[in-house]
């Protein structure tokens, strides 16, 4: 089985083109932090994917760009080839079969500071609840 399910960020915005039977593919590179970093070692890893067909055009319709954050399930497949000089080279690439977005429309990544749906925190970071609110909480 051959399953790859990564979370990461854009680079930048994918590259769509179109084959010549119209069939969407689209290119990018995808950032993906490091869960244990040492000193003097690269803190994300950066993967090549390629998206076809209706995936590609989600892409495309949905103005996915740089930054923004992705839960990417797809496969890794061997990107060798040997160039006109006969220098064989080595690679891979996500070939993405699905993809979810993980940040609503305009995140950064970040809750904005002091933000709360009850209004803003208090300098130690707790919101403020009005009062009345106990019958909606569903743990009373």
């Amino acid at each position: 089985m051959n399953q790859f399910i990564i979370t990461g960020r854009l680079c930048a915005a994918p590259e769509i083109k179109y084959s010549q039977e119209g069939k969407a593919v689209a290119k990018f590179n995808f950032a993906v932090n490091r869960k244990f970093k040492r000193d003097g070692e690269p803190e994300a890893d950066f993967f090549q994917c390629v998206a076809f067909g209706k995936i590609a055009e989600t892409f495309g319709k949905c103005n996915v760009g740089k930054g923004i954050k992705l839960l990417i399930d797809g496969e890794v497949r061997n990107n060798n080839y040997t160039d006109k000089d006969g220098v064989k080279h080595y690679g891979m690439q996500v070939i993405v079969n699905s993809f979810e977005f993980c940040e609503s429309k305009g995140s950064t990544g970040q809750q904005q500071e002091g933000y709360s749906p009850y209004g803003r925190t208090d300098s130690d970071g707790f919101m403020n609840i009005p009062d009345g609110i106990d019958e909606e909480l569903p743990f009373n």
